[in-house]
């Protein structure tokens, strides 16, 4: 069995490091564990679809048509937001590669020196500037790089991730320096429609309840109470993270850097990427440029497979029907011996007559016997009186 290489093209999101899952060829990228981006599908086209199919056409008749117009609306708004946060790069960064993690570590090597026995190495980091403040770049041990300024490694995901917010399981996917807009415009209009579908539940529950009472109400429409209790609980939560959201946009902040308390004040540093304006805080998190994905991971490369040569394991039906006998070749001595006799010396002529050719291996086909000759027969016949 002889090993061959062989080189097919394939595409780059098939070889990317990482915990991550690819749809569509590459176009979607999410985080392995999507269990809950499943049940919050679930609960928002579950209570939409309640909604229109108990509320709406009484509202429409005694209200305004618009109302369930402007709920559709509302609600392809916020699935569109949420399938453009949960199937979009949030700002992966690529690891390096083995010739730039090794020119890396002799840099760190270089600069840090010996370091005696027993005692740490000093710390991985690189510091730059960034509005007449220093901010440090943390090195990534996964990743071999050091990461930019506001990146974080996703222990989740196992990816570095460009401006990292939070890994957020309700959307199944970090968000990210690509992302976060689309996320926050998620939340907040998932808020408009979870108030404004519970807004006109009670309405519908107050409007029929007059005609009819409130438990033949209940009784009529029992998914009315389900729609109140789901947009009842979901409420505080999901307006509560708009409204932190909100704060942190107004400050240019993230979720990460609250939580660390990386510019709180404490050791006198503060945001240097804070423009100390409400109005230019927002229009840059929101409304600046879109930033393209790093990753190319439609791109194509090669990747090489070993396969076993299928010519080397069985022979061939030509050479099984005239097998080539194997001889054994001699080579001469990388340094010729000056005392060989010239007899000894293996000629061309003597190793062609030594090798049978194909035709000499078969056996020469039966002939018929010859033809006694006169002389033969009389000698014969003497013999046998002889015996007699």
């Amino acid at each position: 069995m002889s090993a061959v290489m062989i080189t097919r093209k394939v595409r780059k999101w098939e070889k990317l490091p990482g915990k991550n899952t690819f749809c569509c060829d590459g176009r979607v990228m999410m985080a392995r564990q999507k269990g809950v981006f499943y049940l919050t599908l679930f609960l928002i086209m579950g209570t939409c679809g309640l909604f229109f199919a108990f509320e709406c056409p009484y509202l429409a008749y005694h209200l305004s048509p618009a109302i369930p117009v402007f709920a559709a609306l509302l609600f392809l708004f916020v699935m569109a937001m949420l399938l453009r946060t949960s199937f979009s790069d949030p700002g992966v960064l690529p690891r390096a590669l083995p010739e730039e993690a090794t020119f890396i570590e002799m840099e760190i090597e270089a600069a840090n020196g010996n370091v005696p026995a027993g005692q740490r190495p000093p710390p991985r980091i690189r510091n730059v500037q960034i509005n007449n403040q220093i901010v440090k770049l943390k090195y990534c041990y996964t990743c071999k790089i050091f990461r930019p300024p506001r990146a974080s490694h996703c222990s989740i995901c196992d990816n570095c991730v460009d401006r990292f917010d939070h890994h957020c399981p309700w959307v199944g996917n970090c968000v990210g320096k690509r992302n976060y807009r689309y996320f926050y415009l998620f939340t907040l209009s998932l808020s408009l429609l979870t108030i404004y579908i519970f807004t006109f539940d009670i309405v519908h529950v107050v409007m029929r309840s007059v005609d009819d009472g409130f438990l033949n109400t209940l009784k009529e429409t029992p998914g009315t109470v389900l729609e109140v209790l789901v947009c009842f609980f979901t409420l505080w939560s999901v307006v509560g993270l708009t409204g932190f959201h909100t704060y942190l946009i107004s400050l240019n902040q993230t979720t990460n850097e609250d939580i660390k308390g990386s510019w709180s004040g404490k050791n006198r540093v503060q945001n240097p990427y804070s423009h100390k304006n409400f109005l230019k805080n927002c229009c840059e998190v929101l409304c600046g440029p879109a930033y393209p994905s790093v990753l190319d991971r439609r791109g194509m490369m090669q990747d090489d497979i070993s396969a076993a040569s299928a010519a080397t394991a069985a022979p061939s039906f030509a050479s099984s029907i005239n097998p080539v006998p194997q001889t054994t070749k001699t080579t001469a001595p990388l340094i010729p011996n000056e005392h060989t006799p010239d007899d000894a010396k293996p000629s061309i002529a003597s190793s062609a007559q030594k090798t049978p050719s194909p035709k000499e291996e078969h056996p020469p086909a039966p002939t018929a016997p010859p033809l006694a000759s006169p002389e033969t027969d009389a000698e014969t016949s003497i013999v046998k009186d002889k015996t007699h």
